[in-house]
């Protein structure tokens, strides 16, 4: 069986001794002084490794089932979903007005990590209802949220999202799902969705669906979608549940991984629903959930691979396998183990750089969000700057991880039981849902660099620069972080001119470069977040503070970053300057 530890030592060090969480003045973050953030960390990593860990494999093996209008969960999980509640895990970062504990998103996101590396499928039940949360506090009426929050915080009942429909994915603008007012308040919902996980299961009591439906009135395209709270059981009001909605599961949706999750059909026939937010709005509102869950996709993307790294570890250290070219490292047995060999060493490496590297860009963008939530406008710039790059590029070099984690293993890595292909399976939805990444990469060219100004990305290339400017004179740090980020930075404002010259008299010229300029920029973030790292652990080291082998160990992992993966900014700026021409040559029929 699989093998998970959970890396609370590193997120540590990020919160602690690179973010300084608990100097930042944020309200609520004085209280994360390292024992505290030791004892939530070290309890969550426990329940992943000794509660939820032992169920992936199995739940993915068993998946759900759809039986008699009812869908099953797979054996054991609806016993560690009760632990779950029960340690208030689902309600960390929620309000206290309605059940939750008020602590920082960031927090969420560090214990996130954890369960989404245990079990990611089981994970998906109580984040999308975090999302489906986030949508009614912050667009419901007082009376929606004293009605669903307390039970959703709870996870008593839980929720979904529902966008896609069988003939409209990423083009929102033509879904068909009618919403036909009545006359009191309330419209009624027809339509169907598909691929809606956690659509339905026998965890909680009720399911509280968020549907994007067009009501009268509305025109075409996105302006006239509203958005919709649709129950699966009515609500009375004194809180109890009454009559069964009219939303039923036409099927279970057979899917290359997640199987533990109920990824659902969802048929809506007269189902009775709600508005939530603004008449023909609904965009808005979704978009509260869209955001929150792409940083979400980004984090499942690299939790992943951190549980397929761990594995490909063991494995290249208990593997024999043939003798290292300068010797004999393993007298007493017939062979070296896999890890001597330098290409296995590169292999795990590229995962472990790209990893730690990861898991700082992901914590970074969640104290930017804790931050955007007292305010703050430059923060709010950024983390929407930064979040496809966040999902879009995570999401990508995290599957590649996981590949990398599984070819260690080699034939092994191919065999179900071992569990490294159901790593790899898992993986690969997240570059799909929650808006494919290409489309991450339009969004990023052809919206997210233009939002404000400019004022954002400007913002990333001062930030950047001032860092440089500031460590530069560090001897320990110069050579090998602050220059090559230096040339990093360079190559992704190029690439960023490039756009600003071309993209409006040749605008395929941009979109043709959009998905390279995602991942320059993605290994930008990275080289910037090591090199941040970098200093952080030259400082302790130089202070005699800290654990000095988890230091050196820090800085090499970094050098390894900056030396063989930073330098790819070259290679995506060459391809973006190449332009439209050798995308778009040839004709439909040359294909």
């Amino acid at each position: 069986m699989p093998i998970y530890n959970a890396p609370t030592r590193d997120m540590q060090f990020i919160l602690h001794d690179v973010l300084n969480v608990s100097q930042s003045g944020l309200p609520g973050h004085d209280e994360l002084d390292r024992e505290f953030t030791e004892a939530v960390l070290e309890a969550a990593g426990k329940l992943s490794e000794e509660v939820l860990a032992p169920l992936n494999l199995s739940g993915d093996q068993q998946g759900c089932k759809l039986e008699n209008g009812v869908v099953r969960t797979p054996d054991g999980f609806g016993a560690a979903f009760e632990q779950m509640k029960e340690g208030g895990w689902t309600a960390l970062d929620c309000d206290p007005e309605y059940g939750g504990q008020g602590m920082p998103y960031l927090l969420g996101v560090a214990t996130g990590e954890m369960f989404v590396s245990a079990n990611m499928a089981f994970n998906m039940y109580q984040g999308l209802t975090h999302g489906a949360y986030s949508a009614i506090h912050a667009h419901g009426t007082d009376e929606q949220k004293q009605t669903y929050l307390p039970k959703m915080v709870s996870c008593e009942w839980t929720g979904t999202m529902n966008l896609t429909e069988p003939h409209s994915g990423t083009d929102l603008g033509l879904l068909r799902t009618k919403a036909e007012p009545q006359g009191d308040g309330s419209y009624l919902i027809s339509g169907q969705k598909i691929f809606i996980s956690a659509g339905d299961h026998d965890m909680s009591q009720n399911v509280i669906h968020l549907v994007l439906a067009k009501a009268p009135g509305g025109g075409e395209g996105t302006k006239g979608i509203s958005l919709f709270i649709v129950p699966k059981f009515m609500v009375n009001e004194d809180g109890s549940l009454g009559e069964r909605n009219k939303v039923s599961v036409g099927n279970i949706e057979h899917k290359m991984g997640i199987h533990g999750n109920s990824t659902c059909v969802m048929n809506y026939d007269g189902a009775r629903g709600w508005l939530l937010g603004d008449l023909h709005k609904g965009m808005r509102a979704m978009f509260t959930m869209m955001n929150e869950a792409r940083l979400g996709v980004g984090l499942q993307g690299y939790a992943v691979a951190v549980a397929a790294y761990q594995n490909a570890v063991a494995y290249a250290k208990d593997r024999l396998q043939g003798r290292a070219v300068t010797g004999t490292e393993n007298p007493n047995g017939p062979a070296d183990p896999l890890i001597v060999h330098p290409d296995i060493r590169r292999s795990l490496m590229d995962q472990k750089s790209f990893l730690e590297g990861a898991r700082m860009l992901t914590f970074w963008g969640a104290h930017m969000i804790d931050r955007a939530h007292t305010g703050d406008a430059e923060a709010e710039g950024m983390i929407s700057l930064l979040t496809p790059v966040i999902k879009g590029f995570l999401t990508d070099k995290g599957f590649d991880s996981a590949v990398l984690a599984q070819q260690v293993f080699g034939g092994h890595g191919y065999i179900e039981e071992h569990g490294m292909s159901q790593f790899v399976r898992d993986a690969r939805i997240t570059m799909i849902y929650e808006g494919a990444n290409g489309v991450q990469a339009l969004d990023l060219v052809g919206r997210k660099l233009a939002a404000d100004g400019g004022k954002p990305v400007m913002s990333f290339f001062d930030m950047v620069k001032s860092f440089c400017k500031e460590h530069g004179g560090n001897e320990n740090l110069a050579a090998d972080f602050i220059e090559p980020l230096k040339a990093a930075s360079k190559d992704l404002q190029a690439a960023g001119m490039f756009f600003m010259q071309n993209g409006m008299k040749t605008p395929n010229a941009a979109l043709a470069g959009s998905y390279d300029f995602m991942h320059l920029f993605g290994h930008t973030a990275l080289g910037f977040m090591w090199a941040r790292m970098a200093v952080a652990a030259d400082a302790m080291l130089a202070a005699g503070e800290g654990d000095a082998g988890f230091l050196n160990t820090k800085l090499a992992t970094g050098r390894y970053y900056m030396k063989r993966q930073l330098p790819m900014t070259a290679t995506h700026l060459a391809r973006i300057n190449s332009g439209a021409e050798p995308v778009m040559t040839l004709a439909e029929d040359q294909f």
